[in-house]
């Protein structure tokens, strides 16, 4: 074959005639060809040029113009459409359904190889509540109005005593649980501004700056960081559990798939705690109601040190549950510091609970002494509210807070200089009253009480993200958070009084404060000491003395006087 061929590449070496044999459609358009045409094909050719002026003659000069446009506009039409449909199907996302997830990927901004490639995780599909109602009486309008707790205050403080120094506990009006069940809303609080949340998650990500975070956090950059409090309906922020879409799942900081399921199930309220590194004792609640032990789940995560301890203790069976407490063991954490691991189920309960409406969080050595419904009812039903943290009972002040953390070795102190003087660039000033009504830029932050909502979700997110790109010291970075997301939206935080806080948890001291203090007391019980055993002597007789009596009170004096000049002597 002499002639050129410029027809499609194809994957086999054969003949384009071949091909259209193969495949049953003849594709000689596709190459030129030194054969004469056939005569059906000049026939063909002479009845289209008879057919155009047929078409003149009858549509006339007018129409002959219109009939062209609307033929041009088609071929354009079809032209464009043919081009959106194939850009469409080579940018096409592809979705899928992992469990109760829905992924779908998204290309890097840039055209940059080294760029990671991310997926976005939707939020996991809340699966519907039971068909059991929970409210044990209904409250009226009369009853809403005479709250019994309306004309409550604190009484002041106690007068001082020198045998106790630091802060007490200050009475808290609660309901009772029956009233507070029956407060709980039918609907969640609405969500200002942000209505749908999302989370990066990714592959192969490198750390691209020095104050990166880690690989559990997926290395933010500044650029995404900024652009996370920029408040939008739809946002898709980093959050953790950054190596998959089901958090607990190959993601770090893994949970056996039991526990992933039962964390996965709906649940109104739930009781949430960690102990990691073997730093506390388990505290058992008090004071917790026949319907809150049936319907209130108390959920332990503990790492696989501190199961250890409490198997090798026997304060645990591997049964899973210890007391109200169901532990949770995890494996593969993602820091090699216990106080950061604790950070990811304490700031990130909506990752690990999606089908959760409200949580109360404590920290490992604080012991729950009220009813979980009256604490929800107090610090946020009752105030409107859907995130509430108690405030420092003696630091009001970031700066002074960094100072105090670094004169106590709580945390590399270069470290808490770095990060106090990146917030100072970034405007953050002393706390002064002008900041009013905002009562305070320290939380005291072992106790959270929140509602799951996509604003306060996103807040947790992003004070995961400080404590992850910065120190543990989640006090440090409570207020920028807090700062940057209400200078965007109408939404604010309950920060009551600790005194409040200390009402309704008993602080207890880490394990070995503990066992070093049981190790004491043990010491300064000492027991009795044993019986002196007298062995049976044979007594040995004296003789006497000749004309005296033995026992006249004369020589009993002689005797006596004598040993006493020997004694002298």
């Amino acid at each position: 074959m002499t002639g050129l061929s410029y027809g499609y590449r194809t994957p086999s070496n054969g003949s384009l005639q071949q091909l259209g044999q193969n495949v049953g459609v003849l594709q000689s358009q596709n190459s030129f060809s030194t054969r004469k045409p056939s005569k059906g094909m000049v026939s063909s050719a002479r009845e289209k040029e008879k057919f155009i002026p047929r078409i003149c003659r009858y549509l006339g000069k007018n129409h002959v113009g219109m009939l062209i446009l609307f033929v041009l506009a088609l071929m354009a039409f079809a032209s464009s459409f043919f081009t959106v449909s194939r850009e469409d199907a080579s940018r096409s996302w592809e979705f899928e359904a992992r469990l109760f997830n829905q992924t779908y990927h998204i290309p890097p901004i840039l055209p940059n190889t080294e760029m990671p490639y991310y997926e976005v995780c939707s939020d996991m599909k809340r699966l519907s509540p039971p068909n059991v109602s929970n409210t044990l009486i209904s409250l009226s309008s009369t009853d809403a109005v005479n709250h019994p707790c309306k004309n409550f205050a604190i009484p002041p403080p106690p007068p001082g005593d020198s045998r106790r120094i630091g802060p007490r506990p200050c009475p808290v009006c609660y309901v009772p649980v029956e009233r507070a069940i029956a407060s709980m809303p039918r609907l969640p609080l609405p969500s200002p501004v942000l209505h749908q949340l999302t989370y990066f998650s990714g592959k192969h990500l490198t750390k691209s700056e020095p104050d990166g975070g880690s690989d559990f956090g997926g290395y933010p950059s500044l650029k995404h960081r900024n652009e996370s409090f920029d408040i939008k309906e739809s946002m898709t922020v980093h959050c953790g559990f950054i190596k998959g879409c089901r958090p607990g799942n190959r993601t770090g900081f893994d949970i056996d798939e039991a526990d992933l399921t039962e964390l996965e199930k709906f649940h109104e309220i739930i009781v949430a705690s960690a102990i990691f590194g073997n730093y506390d004792l388990i505290q058992q609640p008090k004071n917790i109601s026949d319907y809150s032990r049936r319907n209130v789940p108390f959920f332990m995560f503990v790492d696989e040190e501190t199961e250890a301890y409490m198997r090798n203790s026997t304060l645990y069976d591997g049964e899973r549950t210890v007391g109200l407490w169901r532990i949770i063991v995890v494996h593969n954490i993602p820091y090699t510091d216990a106080r950061r691991n604790g950070k990811v189920p304490k700031l990130l309960l909506h990752r690990l609970f999606p089908n959760v409406r409200y949580s109360i969080w404590i920290d490992g050595k604080l012991q729950l002494v009220v009813d979980p419904y009256p604490i929800l009812e107090r610090f946020l039903w009752r105030q409107n509210a859907t995130f509430a943290i108690s405030r420092h009972y003696r630091r009001f002040d970031v700066f002074v807070e960094a100072e105090a953390n670094k004169a106590a070795r709580k945390y590399d102190n270069a470290s808490i200089d770095n990060q106090i003087e990146f917030y100072r660039k970034e405007g953050l000033t002393r706390y002064t009253r002008a900041k009013l009504p905002i009562t305070s830029d320290v939380p005291e932050g072992c106790v959270i009480v929140r509602e799951h909502t996509p604003i306060t979700n996103l807040f947790s997110c992003l004070w995961f993200n400080e404590v992850d790109r910065f120190t543990a010291r989640d006090q440090l970075s409570f207020s920028t958070v807090r700062d940057k997301i209400m200078a965007k939206v109408s939404w604010s935080i309950n920060m009551f009084l600790d005194c409040e806080r200390r009402n309704f948890v008993v602080q207890a001291y880490h394990r070995d404060l503990l066992e070093q203090r049981a190790r004491l007391a043990r010491a300064r019980i000492r027991p009795p000491p044993a019986p002196i055993v007298r062995q049976n002597k044979v007594p040995v007789k004296r003789p006497r003395k000749r004309g005296k009596k033995s026992g006249s009170k004369r020589n009993r004096k002689v005797d006596v006087a004598g040993a006493g000049e020997i004694l002298a002597f």
